[in-house]
């Protein structure tokens, strides 16, 4: 799916916009993206009604040291806002699972905002167990 990478590209702005993030906007990201999901780095769900993207899942492969199993990183799942609560959202987890699944790993992770209590209801009404943690990033550039 790296000929998709400019719509993929496209949904990820306005996911980071969405989460108050101030990443996607350098000019080699579009081009970042179509070469990790050209090496299999990446994988990538497109949401879409008759030619318009809605919204987009994706999928990193890890490692857990404390379990010695491969896990799958949700890495993004976003719809924009109109095409919420129509189960698309529904659909795109459930191809994610199913892709992790064929991989071997023995779970799904991610993560969401606190204060996106939406997606927080979705992901319990999926099946999901919350676990309190806080994430850390530190810039290495």
């Amino acid at each position: 799916m790296p000929g998709d990478a400019a719509v993929l590209a496209a949904l990820c702005r306005e996911h980071a916009c969405y989460e108050r993030l101030a990443s996607c906007n350098d000019d080699g990201f579009e081009a970042r993206l179509a070469a990790a999901l050209a090496a299999g780095r990446l994988q990538a769900w497109l949401a879409g009604r008759r030619e318009e993207a809605l919204g987009y899942a994706s999928l990193t492969l890890d490692f857990a040291t404390l379990s010695a199993r491969p896990f799958a990183y949700l890495d993004c799942l976003y719809l924009r806002p109109a095409a919420r609560g129509q189960g698309l959202g529904a659909c795109l987890l459930h191809e994610v699972k199913q892709c992790a699944v064929a991989l071997g790993c023995a779970e799904l992770q991610w993560q969401t905002p606190d204060w996106n209590e939406a997606a927080v209801r979705f992901y319990l009404r999926a099946g999901a167990t919350l676990r309190d943690k806080k994430r850390f990033a530190m810039s290495l550039a």
